[in-house]
C-alpha cells in the first residue's frame, strides 16, 4: 500500500508539473499486469484510481507488451 501511495502522489506532482508548463501530453501511471490483477482488483485503489483521475498502461511483464491503456 505504502508503493501505491509514493506512486499516486508522484503521477499526481507529474500531472500538476506538466500542467503548469502547459504541456498537452496525457500521464499514464504504468502498472505490471499482475500488480493490476492482484492489487488494482481492491475497491478502495479502483477508488482512488478513478477519483484521482489516473490513467494506466497495464502491461504483462514477460511477453514485454501492453495489455491496456485504461483513461
Amino acid at each position: 500500500m505504502t508503493e501505491f501511495h509514493v506512486a499516486i502522489g508522484q503521477y499526481t506532482n507529474y500531472r500538476y508539473a506538466l500542467n503548469d508548463l502547459q504541456y498537452e501530453h496525457t500521464l499514464y501511471l504504468a502498472v505490471p499486469l499482475t500488480t493490476y490483477n492482484d492489487f488494482f482488483s481492491d475497491k478502495f485503489v479502483q477508488s482512488v484510481i478513478q477519483r484521482s483521475q489516473v490513467n494506466l498502461i497495464i502491461y504483462d511483464e514477460e511477453k514485454e507488451e501492453v495489455v491496456k491503456w485504461q483513461k
